[in-house]
């Protein structure tokens, strides 16, 4: 199993990139959403993975951050939606409107994704309703989500906190909302703890 792969964009073709790993180089596919961040972002990418194995064919999907993967291992779940129909939804909603979705059971924008007929979409809502937290309804987009991970302040932040209890979304998401992030992390990890008090 292919957890997660770092390395540097070598090729971008509609919904799948080639990513190169210690020279060799990895097929994974994408939501074109990622796909439109990947084409400005080529150098030095981490993807989360999931390797989908069936009869004649092993393929890699793609995706920034853990919870995104966790997103779309929890649609495949559901029966009748493979990788290309959660990638589908991934396509055209973000992981939080998808959330979103789930929870106040939109069957319209569950429905909305290539190959999601209403039936699927509302198999979607009614099992995975008790398996996502509101809280990753207001989560933030992938890739400010890499950026906070891979700066050395926050990413120091998010761990201490972390570590005292606080869920990562929560975390992130007080991150974001500090203006300069080029602070001591002591000071930081104080800012956060006010916002995640109220």
């Amino acid at each position: 199993m292919i957890s997660f792969i770092k390395g540097n964009i070598e090729i971008l073709k509609e919904g799948l990139i080639i990513i190169e790993n210690n020279g060799i180089g990895y097929k994974v596919n994408v939501s074109e959403k990622l796909y439109t961040y990947l084409y400005k972002n080529r150098e030095n990418v981490k993807l989360y993975t999931f390797m989908n194995v069936k009869e004649g064919d092993i393929s890699l999907f793609g995706f920034l951050t853990l919870e995104e993967l966790q997103l779309f291992e929890r649609l495949i779940t559901v029966s009748g939606v493979g990788p290309k129909g959660a990638i589908a939804l991934l396509n055209i909603m973000s992981p939080q409107e998808i959330i979103s979705a789930i929870i106040t059971s939109d069957i319209k924008a569950l429905s909305s994704g290539q190959g999601i007929g209403k039936k699927i979409a509302q198999r979607i809502a009614l099992e995975l309703k008790d398996k996502v937290d509101i809280i990753d309804a207001i989560n933030i987009e992938p890739q400010v989500a890499q950026d906070i991970e891979q700066d050395d302040n926050t990413r120091e932040t998010l761990e201490a906190l972390v570590a005292l209890g606080f869920t990562k979304q929560e975390i992130l998401k007080a991150i974001n909302n500090i203006e300069d992030k080029n602070i001591p992390v002591d000071k930081m990890i104080s800012l956060c703890l006010k916002k995640l008090s109220k």
